[in-house]
């Protein structure tokens, strides 16, 4: 879920990601950073650990674009993949 996407005064995008499993479990969240029409400047893919039936924060840099200006919106996938 986005909680918040990056801008100059804060290029980091926040997701948060629920794990309603029973054991903890890494999950691979993808998201793409957006110009006002909608093309894609950058899209990305970050592991991020998650307890079980729990969640976690992951700020993810947008900065490397070299484009935070341009940004108008982020997209996250609605399903993160648990990779182990």
């Amino acid at each position: 879920m986005l909680v918040h996407c990056a801008n100059v005064a804060d290029p980091y995008a926040t997701v948060e990601v629920r794990n309603p499993n029973d054991r903890e479990a890494v999950f691979m969240v993808k998201m793409s950073f957006k110009d006002a029409r909608g093309y894609t400047i950058a899209g990305t893919g970050n592991e991020v650990s998650v307890p079980a039936k729990g969640r976690t924060t992951l700020r993810v840099p947008a900065v490397s674009t070299g484009r935070v200006e341009q940004i108008a919106h982020c997209e996250v996938e609605h399903r993160a993949v648990a990779d182990r």
